[in-house]
This record gives structure tokens, sequence and C-alpha cells, in this order.
């Protein structure tokens, strides 16, 4: 079985991208790592160069910024690191910069890809998502955060990154997919408040216009962690990729777990969720085969 990992970033130093972390934390299950590092204003390729890792392989790309409709962007970079992937892997295995998988998952993540690789049904693996908040202490628990989503995906040329590069597509319709009993962390909304609104402002860059960004954007120095609707204290480990940050972590930021910013409907919905496991109304990108 041959396994090649891909991901594409930009300007990782200036918006404390933890990028080094996110390809380390999958590359023992990897044979190649395809890293599409676009044009940037510090020394991301530097940065990812300083892995020492033969099983790297940089792709120079230049974003572009003009495609906006659904963050087209991000997507079209996507495509650029899965295409450079080997032709002779069995599977491509996503990671975006800001996620991370525990090692603790690596061994039943390598056991699904061996189990369902001559499946040619099997076009995908699912895995769940805990989403970090302000800190590496909580998570957020509402219904804004998603669940699950594609980051294995079988190598196929029919197959692409879809809108924002949230998921996956085939030729426009949806992967047939099995889950697997593993999560990824992710990390994209732990940044230091001056660092995470500098980043806000960026990236809506790539969904609207400077008019919409002026008047949906606070215009701040620092983001208010603070008006977030819903979180979990996190009691488990982080992968051990990424000790080294969390202890250089040089925020602050508190919030009462009890306290539940929701409406009454929010709330009933919520209540369901977590006593049913059935998410009323909830979007899926994939289709689950049994």
């Amino acid at each position: 079985m041959k396994v090649s990992g891909f991901t594409f970033i930009r300007n990782a130093l200036k918006y404390d991208y933890p990028i080094l972390e996110s390809i380390q934390s999958i590359l023992p299950l990897c044979d190649e790592f395809i890293v599409a590092v676009g044009k940037s204003e510090d020394q991301t390729r530097q940065l990812v160069e300083s892995l020492q890792s033969p099983k790297i392989k940089i792709i120079d790309t230049i974003w572009d910024e003009n495609q906006r409709q659904g963050g087209q962007t991000l997507a079209i970079e996507t495509n650029k690191a899965l295409a450079a992937t080997s032709l002779e892997s069995d599977w491509c295995f996503y990671l975006q910069a800001d996620e991370c998988v525990h090692e603790k998952y690596l061994a039943v993540i390598e056991e699904s890809m061996h189990r369902w690789k001559d499946n040619k049904e099997v076009e995908g693996l699912l895995f769940n998502y805990l989403h970090f908040y302000g800190s590496y202490d909580y998570t957020g628990d509402s219904r804004r955060w998603y669940r699950k989503e594609i980051r294995i995906i079988r190598r196929n040329a029919d197959i692409s990154s879809y809108k924002d590069a949230q998921g996956f597509r085939r030729n426009g319709g949806k992967l047939n997919v099995k889950p697997v009993d593993a999560f990824i962390y992710h990390y994209g909304w732990v940044k230091p408040p001056e660092i995470q609104q500098a980043k806000q402002l960026y990236f809506n860059q790539l969904w609207h216009d400077e008019e919409w960004i002026k008047k949906n954007v606070a215009q701040v120095n620092e983001f208010n962690y603070a008006q977030i609707d819903s979180l979990s204290l996190f009691k488990d480990s982080h992968p051990s990729v990424m000790a080294k940050r969390i202890q250089e972590r040089n925020w602050k930021f508190s919030f009462d777990p009890t306290q539940k910013k929701q409406s009454t409907l929010v709330r009933l919905l919520y209540f369901i969720e977590k006593n049913t496991g059935w998410k009323p109304g909830e979007y899926k990108n994939y289709k689950i085969i049994r």
C-alpha cells in the first residue's frame, strides 16, 4: 500500500499556522508528502524545508485571489497539491495547515486504509472532528461546527477538492465513504488574538470584496474570543507534536462551559443532537456506505 500526504500553505508564520506539526502528525503513515507552498510574505518555504524529510516534496504556487466565489482559491490550491501526488498511490491523506492527528489514532487509520484498499466502492475515509477554540483547553460544541469530513481519498483523477476545500467530490458527486474511528484536531481558532483578527481580515478577502469586509468584519486589533456561544472543557491529551506550541502559548482565554448563549430553538436542537446523535439539518458532503 502506498500513501501520499498532501496539503497547501501560505504565510504560515504571519498567521501562526501549525503547519510543521500538521505534517509531522501523519508523516509516519505517508510514503511521500506534497506541500503546495504559495508565494508568501514570510519564510514559509524555508519553514517547511526545515523538516528535512526525504518524504516531503514542495511545489511552488501563486494564489489567484480573484476566485472569490465560495472560497474557490483554497480548493484550487488543494488540487494543485493533489495533482502532484504519485499516480501509484492507493490513498491520498489530506490535512489542512491547522489540522493534526493524534498519534493514538495512527494504527486504526492505517488498518482502515489496508481494509478498504481493494474495495473500489470505498472512495474515501471519513473522520470525526474536534474544533479547538480560544485556547487549547476548549472545544466548540454548538451546531456551528461540522462534526465529520473526508480526509483520506482514493487516488483517482476524477476526485477533487470541493468548494472552499473543506471536502471532496467525484465529478461533482458525493463520495462513498467509510467512517474511521479517529479524530482530526482542528486548531484554526486557536491563535494569539491579534493574529486571529489579522487572519479573519485576510481570509475573508478570499470570499468577499472590501465593502463586505468593512461592514461585516470588526475593524479592531484583537479578535474577541468571548463572543462564542458554547464550549466544552477539553480533558484529554493533544498530539505530542503540539506540545512545544502549547507550552509557548502567550495569551490567556477562559470560558464558563455552563454558559450557553443560545436561543430556545438552538438549545432544543442541541439537546436532540447530544442525546440521540442526530443533528437536524446537518450538511453532509459525503455518502456513508454500510
